[in-house]
C-alpha cells in the first residue's frame, strides 16, 4: 500500500448520502442514432435534462422506432439517465437491467445501474456495479468515479471516496461537484 494511501483520512462535516446523492449525482448518456425521438431522447439525457417531455421522447423512440441493439440499448440508458435526474430510482435501475440484457458489455449502463442502487440505498451493489461498468469503460469516467464516492462514503468508507473524488476531479478539473466534496476532507500522515 502507497504512503499517501496509508495516510489516515478524516471526513470533516460528512453529509448524509441522500443529501449528497440528490445534490450532485451524475449520470451518464449514450450515444445512438436512431430516429428523431431517439435523438431527442439522447440530447436531452446528454444535456442534463429532465422534463416528462423529454422522458416522453424517449417512450416514443423505444415503443414506436426500429431501434435495434446498440442504439435500443442506448436508449433505455438515455431514458434511465432522465429517471435518475429525476430520482426515480427504480426506474431508472429497470432501464439500465433492460440495457443490459441487450448489450451487456455496454459500460454506461452498468455505472448507471450502480448510481441508481446508490440511490436505492443499495450502496455495495452499486460500488460494485460502477467498478464493473468502469473496467467495461466509460464515456464519461468522471462521473461514475464521483457517484462510486458517493457509495462508498455511504459505506463509511471515507478513504476510498476521497480518492474516487480527487479522481473525478482529475479526470474533469472544470466540473465543481467534485471539488466542493473534497473540502470536506482534511489528509493526515499515517503515525
Amino acid at each position: 500500500m502507497s504512503r499517501i494511501r496509508k495516510a489516515a483520512l478524516v471526513a470533516a462535516g460528512i453529509v448524509s448520502l441522500s443529501s449528497l446523492i440528490f445534490a450532485g449525482a451524475a449520470q451518464a448518456a449514450v450515444t445512438v442514432f436512431g430516429g428523431d425521438f431517439a435523438q431527442a431522447c439522447y440530447q436531452a439525457a446528454k444535456n442534463g435534462l429532465s422534463r416528462d417531455e423529454n422522458i416522453e421522447d424517449c417512450n416514443r423512440a423505444i415503443s414506436t422506432e426500429q431501434l435495434e441493439g446498440h442504439d435500443l440499448a442506448g436508449t433505455y440508458v438515455n431514458r434511465g439517465a432522465l429517471y435518475l435526474a429525476q430520482h426515480h430510482w427504480a426506474w431508472a435501475h429497470d432501464d439500465f437491467q433492460q440495457a443490459l440484457m441487450i448489450e451487456p458489455k455496454l459500460g454506461e449502463a452498468r455505472v448507471n445501474l450502480g448510481a441508481a442502487e446508490i440511490g436505492m440505498r443499495e450502496n455495495r451493489q452499486g460500488v460494485d456495479d460502477i467498478t464493473a461498468g468502469l473496467a467495461l469503460g466509460s464515456q464519461e469516467p468522471e462521473k461514475a468515479y464521483y457517484n462510486r464516492a458517493l457509495g462508498y462514503e455511504n459505506l463509511g468508507d471515507e478513504t476510498d471516496a476521497y480518492y474516487d473524488y480527487l479522481k473525478a476531479s482529475q479526470l474533469k478539473p472544470d466540473w465543481a461537484d467534485p471539488r466542493n466534496e473534497l473540502v470536506r476532507f482534511s489528509v493526515k500522515p499515517a503515525q
